[in-house]
């Protein structure tokens, strides 16, 4: 059993409560421990993963998030930057799924965060799974 901790950026709360329960499902589901932990944003994602990932307390995490496209240039940013956080972290051999959704509209979120249709949070917490077990096999 591995130990898993979902890091979600708490905005949109019926879509995040969508999005960790399809997580924290797929998780479950292998047998494995959950915690989750709430941050501000989409932007403090990496960093939480980072703080947790010295703790040595877990062996893999699903970033989960919503960011919908604004008036602004902030949407860009938050999505670009919070991704490439991500994968930076996963580049540095650490099994994280991204569960950040980067959408035009509140019903497109519904639709990937919902796990009786998309499930965008299960996919993360499987992507993770597939990225613990690769790293067990290599190590």
């Amino acid at each position: 059993m591995a130990k898993f901790l979902i890091v979600e950026a708490r905005f949109y709360d019926d879509l995040n409560d969508m999005l960790v329960a399809g997580a924290r499902a797929a998780l479950e589901a292998e047998g494995h421990a959950v915690e989750v932990i709430t941050v501000p944003g989409a932007l403090e994602i990496p960093g939480a993963i980072v703080l947790a990932d010295q703790s040595g307390q877990y062996d893999g995490y699903v970033a989960i998030g919503v960011v919908i496209r604004g008036e602004t240039y902030h949407f860009e940013i938050v999505a670009g930057e919070s991704a490439r956080g991500v994968m930076a972290l996963t580049m540095d051999g650490l099994a994280v799924g991204n569960g950040i959704l980067t959408v035009e509209n509140e019903a497109q979120a519904l639709v990937r965060a919902d796990p009786a249709q998309k499930d965008k949070g299960g996919e993360a917490a499987k992507a993770a799974l597939v990225l613990l077990a690769l790293r067990s096999r290599f190590a």
